[in-house]
Formats: structure tokens, sequence, C-alpha cells
């Protein structure tokens, strides 16, 4: 087992908070970084052999898990299954810690209440035999008003570790005059074209009574300590609406002008790695990702729909010429864990838990996670990963040159 006893990781171009380092050798004992120094001294070593090694990601919006539910239309898995199947995906791709973003809505089927008891029940069962640090990111719908009070108990009970306000109502209210673009509303809610209409009218009919719940769920938030987030704000007013409420993260604001009121107001700003791997976004008029952080109007990036792209997105960014490494990385770690109030990860500094990546930099193939340890244990190991050497057959070691600027689409 890797975190029983002191051990060290040397060899690598570790990205410490003062920047990328070829002498820095972690100390690492019960799962936390005890030292960084130049020297490993007497104790099993672990030869990052000239790879980055890099703090875990911290992803605050994913929900790339209702694949593995529901991966056809109408054809649905275990929760369990599905749950499984996504940890092996996030601790693969190098995310460390994920906040599965779960959809409390009025709409009845994959997004209903009894949807999302069920999995808040089978995650928290699961828990205990999952990988990766598994949190729930509860998207409440702002309509749904009689799922208020549920939210507003599971705040209570510490059952929700990030709250987001969404509006997908006005959009789904667009999209049933085309039978095609309602497509995926119909399929995931069961429910006929005229049934959906005759719903989501009724629920629109209630508007009035939406700030009110809004603010009741922000202050028991904040009661909670737990954090907040709009999502896609459309104008600057509506993000400092949501600001005055302590909500103080915007997820994927929709234009430039609410982009740059957010982070003179120093809120975090999320944006999807998906957008910047794909080199925009795949909704139309939607802003790019890579330019965002161009402008310093990104501060967090999440993986959004699609898991791998979080690990490929900092090196696509420093091809592009949008930021350094540096920079880069810390969109899906230290931003992301100060956006999350996260004290004990993000970094990789003494008193931080071990979430430690070794990967491999784009080259031939997409950049690679060769180890990936979680609170100092092993998580995720590929061909070619290192072994813990014991002190006595340790060799000294400097890691090799290494330039982070290449860019393999996967």
């Amino acid at each position: 087992m890797l975190n029983t006893g002191r051990w060290a990781i040397t060899a690598g171009h570790t990205l410490l908070p003062t920047g990328l380092e070829t002498e820095a050798v972690l100390h690492i004992e019960d799962g936390v970084i005890t030292d960084i120094r130049s020297e490993a001294g007497h104790c099993p070593t672990l030869d990052a052999g000239g790879r980055l090694v890099l703090p875990g990601m911290i992803d605050l919006h994913g929900d790339a898990f209702e694949r593995q539910l529901m991966p056809r239309p109408g054809v649905h898995f275990d929760t369990r299954l599905a749950l499984a199947d996504t940890d092996r995906q996030l601790v693969a791709n190098g995310i460390s810690t994920a906040y599965h973003g779960v959809t409390h809505s009025w709409e009845p089927g994959l997004r209903s209440g009894e949807a999302l008891v069920a999995f808040m029940e089978a995650m928290e069962a699961a828990k205990p035999h999952l990988v990766c640090d598994t949190r729930l990111h509860l998207r409440q719908e702002t309509f749904h008003l009689d799922g208020e009070a549920d939210a507003l108990r599971w705040l209570a009970e510490g059952r929700v570790h990030l709250l987001a306000f969404n509006d997908h109502l006005h959009d789904i209210l667009k999209k049933l005059d085309s039978a095609s673009a309602s497509m995926t509303v119909l399929q995931r809610t069961g429910l006929d074209l005229e049934a959906l209409k005759t719903l989501a009218t009724q629920v629109a009919a209630r508007e009035a009574d939406v700030p009110g719940a809004i603010g009741r769920l922000a202050a028991a938030a904040v009661a909670a300590g737990v954090p907040m987030a709009s999502h896609d704000d459309t104008t600057p007013a509506l993000r400092q609406w949501y600001q005055a409420l302590s909500c103080d993260i915007s997820e994927f604001p929709k234009n430039l002008e609410t982009a740059q009121a957010a982070r003179a107001m120093d809120n975090a700003v999320i944006f999807g790695s998906p957008n910047v791997v794909r080199g925009g976004s795949h909704q139309k008029n939607a802003v790019s990702a890579a330019a965002m952080v161009a402008q310093g109007l990104c501060s967090v990036l999440t993986s959004d729909y699609y898991y791998p792209a979080m690990l490929q997105a900092p090196f696509r960014l420093v091809a592009d010429g949008a930021c350094d490494f540096e920079s880069a990385w810390a969109l899906v770690s230290s931003h992301a864990a100060d956006a999350a109030q996260l004290r004990d990860r993000g970094r990789l500094a003494v008193g931080q838990r071990a979430d430690i990546l070794l990967v491999d930099a784009p080259a031939a193939m997409p950049a690679r996670v060769v180890m990936h340890l979680i609170a100092g244990q092993l998580a995720h190991a590929t061909k070619g990963a290192p072994t813990l050497r014991p002190a006595a057959v340790r060799a000294a070691a400097r890691a090799p040159a290494l330039a982070v600027d290449g860019w393999v689409e996967p």
C-alpha cells in the first residue's frame, strides 16, 4: 500500500504553486504531503521518470454519468453499475474529486425528483466503494417549486455539496415548437409532445413564485456552508442578483458582458473542457471557452458532458497560446478547489491531501494518466507505471527536460 509509512516521489516535472520544478521531491505520509525538498532521504521512492507530476483534478460539474444510466433512449441500467463504471472513467482521466451534477426538475423521467432520490441513495451507499471522492452537485430547476421543500431538507441534512440554480424551462418551451428539437426532452421524460407542452405551460404559469423560492434555497445553502452557482447567466444584472444572494459561482455565462461582470465581482466563472478541446461549443452562439481563458474571464474548467476532456484541455490551451501550462492546470485544480471551498486539495503543497497524477504529455497520443493517487492510495495505473522502490535500491535521478507544448486531438 502506497499510503503506509513515509515515501517520496522523485524525478518528475512537479507542478508546485511556484511553478514547474525538476528538483522537487514530494514526501508523503498517511495520505498527506508532509514535505517538499530536493532529496528523498532514507525512504522508499516512486520514480516519476521525467513525467509531469500534477495535483489531481477537481470536477465541479460533470453529468456524463447519465450515459451510463441511460446509454440509449429508454434503455436504463442499475445505478450502482452506472456509478461503478463512471468511477473508473473518472480516475483513469485524472479526476480525484467529482461533483456529479444531478438535475432536480419538474420533468418526469430521468431528471425527476424520484430519479434524483434514487441516484442520491445509490451514490451514498456506493461511496465507501468508490475510488474517486464523489459528491453531489444539486442542479435545482428554479421552476420546480414543488421540489423546494425536498431541496431545503437535503441541504440541512448535509447531502448536497454544491447547489446550482438552473432554468431550462424557457429553452424547453422553445424546443417544443419543433418535433426534432424536442426529441431529446421527450426521450428523457417519456412524455409525448402534447403532454409535455401541457406540463411545461402549467409550470411556467407559476413564474411569480420563483424568485422567492430561489431566495429561500440560497439562504439555506449559506446556513449549511454549501457553495452556490447560477447556471447559464444571460445578463450582468442577473449575475449581480445572484451575487446578492451569496451565490458567487457563474456557470457557463452566455456572453462576454456577463462573464466580465462576474469576474469584476471576483466570482468563479466556469466553462466546459469539451468547449476547449473541440475548439468551440456544441451550442450555437455560445462563447469560446479558450477565448474566455485568454482574456482572463474563465477561472474553472469542468468535464461538463465528457470526462476525458478535462485532462486534454490544459494542453490544448497551451498549444493554442491561450495561457501557460501553470495557469491552464490551475483551471482544473487549485481554482476549482477554491471555488468549492475545498481547503485540503488542489495544490501540491505541504499539508495538502496527496491527490497526485503522473502524466505523459501529449505526443503521438493524447495526454495520458500513467498513475493516479488519491489521498496517497493508488487509484489508477496503466502500462509503464512505476513501482515503489525500497530506499536501499534507490538511485539518484533527475527529471529529463520536458516541453509541455504538444497537442494531439483525442
